[in-house]
């Protein structure tokens, strides 16, 4: 199973419910952080997840945006739209070195909805969060960050019948005009059975790091990960040529996208050929620039796809 971790702005809301049909036929499982007090496009997206019968997770005690701490809110936007009865949501619950541990024992063993998800993102004493934890039936997977992780943590955590989950953040966040043609990005997907776990995750092509606005675009970029003979994950990054000013993103996306159109229609070429990709060639052919934020959606859509494929192959 692959987990998906999505940090709830307006294009990756936009994705998780169009894509909503896609996600409940795949072995597909998104970790949902809502980052914006906006009830409506939280509602909506929770709707299309359940009407198309999808494996989802919410997390209740978000960190960063402006639901930082609003746990109530949160569970706002699930109330009246996930029947109680529905099985395939959980409520995530962050753990990291600020969570109290008195807190994390009365909301794993309060409330009406069932299954619990576990984010650890930092805390020191794992043997203290695994006894709050796994003394609790309520609890069904534990999820770990892996740079805030070790393995020695993730020790405490072996329980029957209760899953694990490793994530690992495959993109390395830099200046656009700064990305090299491709680097590696993971084989997280090949590799996290050998580490004891049941799925794997990561955060896209968006990277862990929290921004709430984006600086200025002296040069676009996009970003496609491919899989290679071996199937381990690389990305290409297609960047515009100009980057002196951040003026015309419209004529430095149809730069960035030329290079990746011509790749795609190379000979040869290792890019999966998605729907997400289909549609960077029909806005190369319309000479549309549909603005940075659908630019990055696209390239999300993609790598879910991506992973898709290589799991149906396995």
């Amino acid at each position: 199973m692959y987990y998906p971790y999505f940090r709830g702005k307006q294009f990756e809301l936009v994705l998780l419910r169009e894509r909503a049909d896609f996600i409940g036929s795949n072995p597909i499982n998104p970790i949902i952080e809502f980052v914006r007090d906006n009830s409506s496009s939280a509602r909506r997206v929770l709707r299309s997840l359940v009407d198309s019968e999808a494996k989802f997770t919410v997390i209740i005690n978000p960190l960063v945006g402006d639901l930082a701490g609003e746990q109530g809110t949160v569970l706002g936007f699930i109330d009246g739209v996930v029947p109680l009865d529905y099985e395939n949501m959980s409520l995530g619950y962050i753990v990291n070195r600020d969570t109290d541990t008195r807190d994390l024992r009365e909301t794993v063993k309060e409330g009406d909805r069932g299954n619990y998800a576990i984010i650890h993102y930092g805390h020191a004493d794992g043997e203290r969060i695994s006894v709050e934890t796994n003394s609790s039936d309520r609890v069904k997977t534990h999820i770990f960050i892996d740079n805030y992780t070790s393995r020695l943590y993730r020790r405490h955590f072996r329980k029957a019948g209760v899953g694990r989950v490793l994530i690992r953040d495959g993109f390395r966040t830099m200046r656009n005009q700064d990305y090299p043609p491709s680097e590696h990005f993971s084989d997280l997907h090949i590799t996290y059975t050998d580490d004891g776990m049941d799925g794997f995750g990561d955060f896209l092509i968006v990277g862990d790091e929290y921004r709430e606005v984006g600086g200025p675009a002296f040069a676009v970029a996009i970003h496609v990960t491919y899989l290679d003979q071996e199937d381990d994950m690389f990305v290409m990054h297609f960047v515009s040529q100009r980057s002196g000013s951040p003026v015309d993103p419209a004529g430095k996306f149809q730069e960035a996208l030329g290079k990746l159109v011509e790749e795609l229609e190379r000979r040869g070429t290792l890019l999966f050929c998605s729907d997400g990709c289909n549609e960077y060639k029909e806005l190369f052919e319309r000479s549309h620039f549909p603005g940075l934020g659908y630019v990055k959606k696209l390239s999300m859509q993609h790598h879910l796809e991506l992973l898709s494929d290589f799991l149906a192959r396995q």
